[in-house]
Formats: structure tokens, sequence, C-alpha cells
């Protein structure tokens, strides 16, 4: 890839910018001192009236527009296409920051805003190419639903008119001025998203970072796909007798992209909940319907919360900012949600390069073949203009240079000779994909048999449908999932042979579904929804059991579940993690020989301490509360065990073979808690490579017992009795301006430093971890900062004259200076859910600020 004049800049123009910046730095650091809340006063004209008469010629007739106390709307209009509209102005009142930053990011064109921090990652984006996969989409999409999505976005535009001298404080700042909204645009946005909730990309370029440091058989342990699956050594094997210090140079600031991209919400991690309960089994008689979708922490969320009504059209739920359509939620006759497949649909494929006559060739099956190329030039704010040139193989597109910003590339023509391409494929969108509609037709149906052929219809997004109406409950996978020639896509393959390559999508009547199951329950975690004989291959990434066991567990407890008992489904933080564990310390071998090294040791404060924590553990109830001290002892143990079992290995700490690692460990399933309740001594990672004896599981645990005892002594003092999870285990809300500011350079990272306490919230004690249905998961082995929780909850009584209930866990409003920024943050951590009245009265009640919006 040529990059030009990368870092060039006039000295003029870096004079007027960093004058300018310092400028900014000092006059935010004297308003900071004095108070945030001046900042927000500042701004307070960026925030819309709830209530009064707005003129927007968009409209033929008047549509009403009323708010509740959290500020979440209900918008009813008398046609759909004034329908569109009003919810494109909704939408951009609330969450425009958002919308232009995801639209800039899917186009790659963050540095135009953000100038040469951003550069990176729109490179990055922009050999994904996006475009190209949202010119498929908008193409999928009906007529009839092409016009309201134009409506839609003059919806949007006419709130943007109307804002240009007054937008919101991120878009200020940055002296950003937004084009028009398009259908394009909402297409994007679909397409990041996808991106987003796609992960194999993320492990196979850690996992090729791994093997470089272990080999691929070394490695086939790390990547564990189930508790009772053995290790993938087949898979990793087919890398035997390839050089992957080849590669070397192209992953050299992989860590430094996905780090970037994982602040932005784009790490590929995603998890969710859902269940129906069948009308047996409530108190009822009628289904109950719940969904809570896990994604990375963030201010605001990704979801926005609103109830759409028109005629016979009535949907509440949640919305992506950007698209007119309610994701998940309920219509009056049926509720539907969704959780992560974990889908394996990305492969990664080494390619054999060389430059012939100025030409870049890649070998197939014996030829060598020209690559196709394709140039972008990047507009950078405060620099020189960046020209890439993307290159793709038949088996996708080359990201060598999207994945790092190292000037050397391995398309000079000296290190080509040997060096290896990285082509991504990816089983998106193909061709005639009606998923955008699919989701238009869910918001209309009207019962489990309508709803399961527009589900069956969802194929660019690989998803664990749930749905429900009041009799009946169903369960769909959706998505396009590659048939290959040989291996499971788990790490990459060689590309030049043709072996691994895809030999088509699966045909969608082999997914898997279920339709009012005898258990009289569906749920599903992320885990593994088929056996093992299942003959696809759906995913090697499952996320671990536990979440899904919790479920059947409490579902099967009683044959008279409410709304409330569901509520406390959605907010458990029991983990059956832990008797698994506890079953494990208490298997007489391992038990004996963990007491046998105990006592050999010579100081006693490390005896007292291992066995402190073995009688923690021994008494401890599993409720992952954040004021439990054995619930904290267990995090200190995981990573204690982390730490212990492979850092040796991998390390140092801040090596990029070890941060991959971690990357892999803390996405699905994992090496960390597969050692310990399935790996016996016949893994090489139970031995300490720095010392001349070999070590033992029982060594290493009982080492690592006194050591987590120890850590929370450094952390929270020695008195055990004062220990807590939650002072180790925190939320913080931050937004993506705070989470790139690592990445910014020095006035612009001072800046956002000074800005924090306005735009962020927290830190929080945080109960619950990756094994409970309160999700909380943190990077074990790294921190216990929480990142992944449930981002909404939604719960579906339909026994209820009102049924519908739920909570976003942000405010609906991505304005810092709004009274709806944080106001849904507390409202979430205390369990607390909203009603989402259907009925008039109900209604009236409940949303009681009004905006009238006039032709």
């Amino acid at each position: 890839m040529e990059q030009v004049n990368r870092s060039t800049r006039t000295r003029e123009s870096f004079v007027r910018h960093t004058t300018c910046a310092v400028s900014l730095l000092l006059t935010l650091s004297f308003v900071a001192a004095g108070c945030s809340s001046m900042v927000a006063r500042h701004f307070q004209d960026t925030v819309d009236s709830p209530s009064g008469t707005l003129v927007l010629p968009e409209l033929t007739e008047t549509v009403t527009v009323r708010r509740d106390s959290y500020g979440i709307p209900f918008v009813e209009a008398k046609s759909m296409p004034d329908l569109a509209v009003a919810m494109g102005y909704v939408h951009a009142s609330d969450r425009f920051t958002q919308m232009a930053g995801f639209r800039l990011m899917a186009q790659g064109r963050l540095s135009e805003m953000a100038g040469p921090p951003m550069l990176d990652l729109d490179i990055y984006m922009r050999t994904l190419g996006l475009a190209r996969t949202a010119d498929i989409m908008l193409k999928g999409i009906s007529p009839q639903n092409m016009a309201l999505l134009e409506r839609y976005c003059s919806g949007v535009n006419a709130w943007l008119e109307q804002h240009r001298d007054r937008l919101p404080p991120d878009l200020a700042l940055a002296g950003y001025a937004p084009e028009p909204w398009k259908p394009a645009d909402t297409a994007l946005i679909f397409c990041l998203v996808n991106l987003a909730l796609s992960f194999n990309l993320f492990e196979e370029t850690a996992t090729l970072t791994v093997m470089q440091a272990l080999g691929p058989h070394k490695t086939a342990w790390l990547l564990p796909i189930y508790p009772d699956e053995p290790v993938p050594a087949g898979e990793t094997g087919k890398l035997d007798g390839i050089d992957l210090a080849g590669v070397s140079g192209s992953l050299s600031h992989v860590g430094t992209t996905q780090t970037l991209l994982c602040s932005l919400g784009l790490g590929g991690f995603a998890a969710s909940n859902n269940w129906a309960i069948a009308k047996a089994r409530t108190a009822g008689s009628a289904s109950i319907f719940a969904n809570d979708t896990h994604l990375m922490l963030s201010l605001p969320s990704m979801w926005n919360m609103l109830h759409a009504r028109c005629g016979t059209f009535d949907a509440a739920g949640v919305t992506l900012a950007g698209a007119p359509v309610i994701v998940a939620g309920y219509n009056g006759h049926i509720a539907w949600g969704m959780t992560m497949v974990m889908a394996d649909n990305q492969d990664l494929f080494l390619e054999q390069m060389k430059v012939t006559n100025g030409r870049v060739h890649y070998l197939y099956k014996g030829r060598w073949l020209p690559v196709a190329e394709r140039s972008e030039t990047i507009q950078v704010r405060g620099g020189d203009p960046v020209v890439i040139t993307v290159r793709e193989t038949l088996h996708g597109t080359l990201l060598n240079d999207a994945i790092g910003s190292d000037p050397r590339n391995i398309f000079q023509p000296g290190p080509l000779k040997t060096a290896y391409g990285i082509a991504l494929k990816w089983a998106s969108l193909s061709e005639n994909d009606r998923t955008f509609d699919s989701f238009f037709a869910l918001n209309t149906a009207r019962s489990l048999d309508e709803a399961f052929p527009i589900m069956k219809e969802i194929r660019s997004i690989a998803l664990n449908m749930v749905c429900a109406d009041r009799d009946n409950i169903g369960w769909q996978v959706t998505g396009n999932f590659p048939v290959r020639t040989a291996g499971r896509g788990l790490v990459p393959s060689p590309g030049w042979t043709g072996e691994y390559d895809w030999q088509g999508l699966l045909d969608p009547s082999v997914l898997p579904w279920s339709r009012n199951p005898a258990e009289g329950f569906i749920g599903t975690a992320n885990h593994r929804t088929v056996g093992r004989d299942y003959p696809h291959v759906l995913s090697s990434s499952w996320f671990w059991p536990e979440r899904a066991e919790r479920i059947a567990q409490m579902a099967l407890a009683t044959d008279k579940h409410t709304l409330k008992s569901t509520m406390g489904m959605q907010l458990d933080t029991r983990s059956t993690f832990v008797p698994k564990l506890q079953e494990v310390f208490a298997e007489r071998d391992l038990a004996q020989g963990i007491e046998q090294e105990i006592a050999s040791w010579g100081d006693a404060g490390m005896r007292a301490r291992a066995r402190l924590g073995l009688s923690m553990l021994g008494e401890f109830d599993g409720d992952m509360s954040s004021e439990s001290g054995n619930a904290a002892l267990l995090g200190a143990l995981l990573h204690c065990v982390t730490r212990n079992v492979f850092l040796d290995e991998l390390g140092p700490e801040d090596s990029r073979a070890f941060k991959a690692f971690l990357l892999i460990n803390n996405e699905s399933y994992n090496a960390t808690c597969d050692h310990i309740l399935v790996r016996g001594d016949e893994s090489p990672f139970w031995d300490d490579t720095g010392t001349t004896p070999k070590e033992t599981k029982a060594v290493i645990l009982a080492r690592s017992l006194a050591d987590a005892v120890l850590f929370m002594e450094s952390r929270q003092g020695k008195d055990h009795q004062t220990w807590s999870w939650g002072g180790l285990h925190t939320y913080m809300w931050e937004t993506e301006a705070s989470k790139m500011s690592p990445h910014m350079g020095f006035i612009a990272k001072s800046a956002m430093g000074v800005l924090k306490p306005y735009f962020n919230r927290g830190p929080y004690p945080a109960p619950g971890d990756y094994f409970t249905l309160n999700v909380a998961g943190y990077m074990m082995g790294r921190d216990f900062d929480t990142w992944l929780i449930p981002a909404m909850r939604i719960i579906v009584d339909f026994s209820l004259d009102e049924p519908m209930y739920g909570v976003n866990s942000s405010g609906q409003s991505d304005n810092p200076s709004s009274p709806h920024y944080d106001d849904g943050i507390m409202a979430w951590r205390m369990g607390k859910y909203i009603s989402f009245p259907f009925g008039e009265d109900a209604i009236k009640a409940q949303y009681k600020d009004v905006m009238l919006l006039a032709p």
C-alpha cells in the first residue's frame, strides 16, 4: 500500500493548529477548574425542548412526539411517511453526535474531524470497503421501504438544518460541519454494527501473533472450543512448516489498531441473553419473553429506545440511531430479540506474494495471479491528504497495511519476495440480501407463524433470534455461514493451495430452530446451541456455558413465572462456574497435591494465605455481588491463574504475544477456565518455564491461591472480612472521545483529560462477571475494569394489560448538557425497569411532555 505524505504538514498549518489547541486547553482548564456544570450551561442551548410546536415542511400532517421522565419518545403519526420523517428528526435530536461519529467511522473519514490520530483507523475502514457492502444492502431494500428510508433521512436533515449554529458539544468543539444524511449512511451504519458484532478477524490475527511465540501445536492449548471438546490441534496443525515470522511485519502494529477499534466499540465483542418461557410455566398462562444484549460499556449506549405508532403500525423497543426500525422489542402481538451465535464467518488467508514488473502478484494453485487494486484518498485535518492503494486477492482484501502504521510494508519489492499477505474473506452480505426488509417486517408481524419465515430471511447477521406471541415461543438461527473445503476457520489458512477455500454458504434451511419445545422454555446465551454431532461448523468460539445453564436452572425452578421473576433472572449474579471450581479443588488427588505443595513452603505467611484462599473458595455460595469478599477472592484467583499459567511462555506483560493472548482469552470460552476445569498435567502450560523442576497443576494452583490472597491484601488490606468484589471490579461510562484520548496528541489528550468530568460517569462498583446472567465482563489476567455489560434489558409478559418493560444502560441523549444524558445509568444500575405502555390512558399518563411537529 502506498502512503503519500502521511506525516507532512506545512509550518503555517502546524503553528495555527497548535496555537488554537493550546488556547482551547487553557480555556477548558480554567472552566473545568471552576465547575464542569459551567460547560453544561454553555451548551444548554444545544439541548432541544421536549415540548412546544415545531414546523417541519417535510411533513404532510401534524405528528405528536411525547416524552416520558427519561426522555424516551412516543412518536405518533397519521401516515408512515410522516412517521419516518418524525423518527429521523427525533433520532437526530437525541443522538446526532453518535450518528455522525458512526458515519465517519464507517466511511473511513474520522481523520477529517479528529486529525492524524485517527488515520490508522481510517485506513483500516477504507481497506474493508464497507461502502461497497452498503451498496449491496441498499439494492436489496424494497421500493416501499426505500421510500420510508428517504423520508427518514429528510427528518434527520430537517433537524440538522435547524441546528447548524448550535451543534452538540462534541461536534461544536471539533469544529465539524456535518453533511446531509443519506440512505447510504443508514446502510453504512448497519454494516458497521455488523462488523462490530464479528470477531474472527481479531481472533485470527491475535492467534498468529501468539503462534509466532509458541508455534502451532502449543497454541492449540490456548484455543479451547468447549469443555467437552479436545484442543484443536488438527486446526492449528495446518500451519505446520510455515515460517510465521514472514507475517511479523504485517502484525507489528496490530495490537495498537485493535486496541483503538475496541475502544470505539468495534472490537468484535458481543454476547447477550434471551429466553422465552412457555405459557404452561407462567403464573399468567401466557408467554414471557426477555432479552438483554451484551455490548461494550459505552456512553451513550449503542441502543436508543423509542415507541412508534401509525394506524396499525405500533412498535416499541430499541433502535439504532440512523435507522427507522425497531431492532428488538414488542408490537402488541409478538416480542422479538437476539443474541450472537458467535459465528465463524470471517477467515484469514495467508498469501505468498511477489512483485513482477512492478505489479504485485499472489500464488494460487501453482499460478502467480495479479492482485486487484483500487486507490483511496483520505483527507486529514491539519495535514495533507493521504493516498492509499488497497489490494485484493480472490480470497479477499489484503489487510497488511490496514492493521498497523508501520511505514515499512510487505509490498515493497525487497521484503515481498518472502513475506505473506493476509487476506480477509467475510460472509457478510450476499446479493439480494433482505435483512433490512426483514427487520421492517418483524415490526408488523402479528404472530409467531408470521415471524418465522421473516427471521429466516435475516442473512447478513448471525443471530439467535428468539420470538414469542401470547401462546407460542420460538428460536431461529440466522446468518451466512461458509462451507469450507477443509479446516474450520479458527486460525488463518494457507491460501496458495486452494485446500481451504469456501464452497459457498450454508443453506439456511439447515440452520437450527425450535418451536414450543417440551421443556417449556427457550434460552440462548452465546453458548453452543447444537450438539457435537451437528454436521456443520457454526462456530469454534462459543461463549462459556454457564449463563445458559443458569437460564435453564431458573426457568425450570418454577411453573409460576412472572414479570418479577423474569426481572430477577436478568439481574441474577449467581455463577454456576463456582460449584464446578469447588468440585475440581475437592477432587482427591488434586486436593492432596495442593496441600502437599502448601505444606512444603518455608514461608508461614504464604501457607496461611493459600489455606485462607481454599477456605474462602470452599464456603463461597457463588453470588458475585459487589459486596462479596469471596467473589473478590475468586476474581483475584482467576487473575493470578491466568498470569501464573501463561505469562512465563508469553511474557513479558507488555509483549505483543501476551496482549494478543489476553484478547483471545477474553472473547469466548477461554484457556484459563479450560485449564482449571478440564486440562490436567498433560497441558504444557502447567509447567513454569522459569524454574528447573517441572511443576504440576496442583503446584500452580497452590501458588495461585496464595498469590490471590496476597493480591487482595495489597488492594484492600489484610482483613479479608472487608474485601469486596465491587471495590475491585467497577463500571466506568466513557464517551468515544475519552476512549480515543490515549491515541491523541499531547494537547488533545490533555484537553480531553480536563473535560472528562463533563463527559464521563463513574466509577461505580460492579456485580457479576462473565458467568452471570447480569454479565460484567473484564479482561481476566489484566485488570478488573468492566467492559462488557447488558446494554439494554427488555421483558414482555403477555399476561399483563401493559406487557412491555425495559431499560437502557445510558441516557436517551448523547448530549452531556441534557438531563437525559446519564439518568438511565442509575435506573439501570438499580435494576429499575420502565413501562412501555400501549393503552391510550397509560400513554398519556406516562409521556407528559408533548411536542407537535407541524407541516
